[in-house]
């Protein structure tokens, strides 16, 4: 059999499109490999999402490309729609893809292991991509991530995504229950939506079907015994979308609120829609209906003119809120945005001191949410196995490790919770179902 071998880059919407991928390629005969050594095709999936994220992307690239000069080599994904000829003039590349006819990948590579004189490059303009991409999926994980959406319509100024990516387009109803159906035959008890901009499933749809649609569709035709959901905007935390969080045991009471600033200042910078009262009203609501709640957040600091009094607004204001993970990132100039061009650029090292900063914020909120978990008891799905220990998450999105006690990957397990760890919780086990 021909060996297939697959890296990727970037967030979990690429890690469900690498697995499409991978089921193209096994349903066509293929083997999926783990050493690149032993491969016929290389396929690299990028991320462009930030400057160093395109850089790393060319780096593993021209590392794969060396590793073995022989297999054809595939780079598909945001960073080959964003920048192909940059990919083209590397050594060894033979088909580019971008974020379109990823569903023809193993057509294009048969095409190049039958001629290898000319490149194959298959990146159109994303203007053009107009309806959501169909790919066979076969989850590999104990969590099953199903995507409902792909492309984004905001164009934050510091973002190049909707560019790469293009505009929403979301999956059909009836589609998702298809999927659905499938993993609840495979026996997964945990399904994670996911998407580009997931809250605005449903606005390219005439019929004015929206995510609280999508998530019922799940609910009804998987029953999982979690459903959580991917990042949303806070501004598209519908009443609706809150009351099923809230009275659905099934939903994970965890959601991911991208804030990106505590300044009003800098969020008009960015091009976000709202205001930190909104954003703050929102939480305490969350808080307040939902009080097992867990909020998570992303935060961009140094950003273009951000000034000492901005982002001291920003870290007193994430200090405020009930965030139990703020995920910082130091902003990257990304060609491309209009953040880019932007005045006031910040140096690297008082954007590294603000990460440091913003950080130990983080690891405080953490630390404190988690605390509240010791002397509960909580049900995890073993997730992975490492070191001694099993981990898995609680339905509010806290790691929790027990001792590796012969416990197969997918039981269901419920934990006394002893510990504060670096990173979560540890606690004793027992398990309460099978796993796969």
């Amino acid at each position: 059999m021909t060996k297939v071998f697959f890296q990727t880059l970037g967030c979990k919407v690429n890690w469900y499109e690498t697995e499409a991928m991978q089921k193209l390629f096994t349903a066509a005969g293929y083997e999926i490999t783990d050493d690149i050594s032993a491969a016929s095709v290389v396929v690299i999936n990028t991320c462009t999402v930030t400057a160093v994220s395109s850089q790393k992307s060319r780096q593993i690239i021209r590392r794969a490309a060396g590793a073995n000069k022989n297999a054809v080599m595939v780079v598909v994904g945001c960073y080959a729609q964003s920048e192909p000829e940059k990919i083209s003039a590397i050594d060894g590349v033979d088909v580019i893809i971008g974020t379109k006819d990823r569903a023809r990948i193993v057509e294009f590579v048969e095409t190049a292991l039958n001629n290898r004189d000319e490149k194959i490059l298959r990146v159109g303009k994303v203007e053009d991509i107009t309806a959501f991409e169909e790919l066979p999926h076969a989850p590999h994980r104990t969590r099953a991530f199903l995507k409902i959406e792909d492309g984004c319509n905001n164009f934050c100024s510091y973002c190049i995504i909707p560019y790469v990516r293009g505009r929403v387009r979301s999956r059909s109803l009836e589609s998702i229950r298809t999927e659905c159906l499938a993993l609840k035959a495979a026996g997964y008890k945990e399904i994670v939506l996911t998407g580009i901009h997931i809250g605005a499933y449903g606005r390219d749809f005439k019929n004015k079907i929206n995510l609280v649609d999508a998530v019922k569709t799940v609910l009804e035709s998987a029953n999982p015994m979690r459903l959580r959901l991917g990042s949303i905007e806070s501004a598209e935390m519908t009443d609706d979308l809150i009351a099923l969080i809230r009275d659905d045991d099934r939903i994970c009471k965890h959601v991911h609120l991208p804030l990106q600033s505590g300044s009003d200042k800098v969020l008009r910078d960015m091009h976000r829609p709202y205001t930190t009262k909104n954003f703050s009203d929102l939480t305490a609501r969350l808080v307040n209906e939902i009080p097992e709640i867990s909020i998570g957040t992303d935060l961009i600091v140094g950003f273009p003119d951000e000034s000492d009094d901005d982002f001291a607004e920003t870290v007193e204001f994430i200090r405020a809120q009930p965030f139990s993970k703020i995920h910082v990132f130091p902003y990257s100039m990304r060609a491309g945005t209009v953040a880019a061009s932007m005045p006031n650029q910040i140096s690297p090292q008082i954007k590294k001191s603000r990460a440091n900063i913003a950080l130990e914020v983080s690891r405080a909120k953490a630390e404190e949410f988690s605390t509240r978990l010791i002397g509960k008891t909580v049900d995890i799905i073993a997730e992975t196995s490492q070191d001694g220990f099993v981990d898995g998450l609680t339905g509010n999105y806290v790691r929790v490790y027990v001792p590796d006690e012969n416990i197969t990957l997918g039981e269901i397990i419920s934990v006394d919770v002893k510990n504060l760890r670096r990173d979560g919780v540890t606690g004793a086990a027992k398990i309460i179902s099978e796993g796969f």
